[in-house]
């Protein structure tokens, strides 16, 4: 297993697997705006994705986005996706894909890597094991400009 940066002339490879992530979140499947929004992200450096590639097939990526802290005054990256091929799963993927955020965490000296999870998703051992802590002195709210 190999695991790149992707640009812009990866998303091909990725677009099938970030689709398949979207749906995983009972979203509609939809490749060609997925294609356009990580088009985009990429175009706008707004993200970084890192794939993970086994004999020329994606089995995985993530995708960070970098967000600051004004009380530390630091910045910080949001690890938004991660998604690893159901047929790759256990197979060290995703812990592959983890570790490689915390090494672009340290080469930029951000303060660290935030994620969100479902309270359901079984990758949260995952998490916990690499070093993630889960936070039990805030909430998390959200406001939708979208009726629901």
């Amino acid at each position: 297993m190999n695991i790149i940066r992707a640009t812009k002339e990866h998303i091909p490879l990725v677009v099938t697997l970030f689709d398949a992530y979207r749906v995983f979140y009972q979203q509609s499947s939809e490749k060609k705006s997925a294609f356009t929004f990580l088009e985009k992200r990429l175009e706008l450096n707004e993200s970084i994705l890192f794939l993970a590639i086994e004999k020329d097939t994606p089995i995985g990526f993530t995708q960070l986005y970098t967000s600051f802290s004004s009380v530390s005054m630091e910045a910080f990256y949001i690890l938004n996706d991660l998604y690893v091929s159901p047929s790759h799963r256990g197979k060290g993927v995703g812990q592959a894909l983890l570790n490689k955020a915390k090494e672009q965490c340290l080469l930029m000296g951000y303060k660290g890597v935030g994620l969100e999870t479902g309270i359901e998703n079984p990758a949260q051992h995952l998490y916990e094991r690499l070093g993630w802590q889960k936070d039990s002195k805030h909430f998390h709210y959200f406001w939708s400009a979208h009726k629901t």
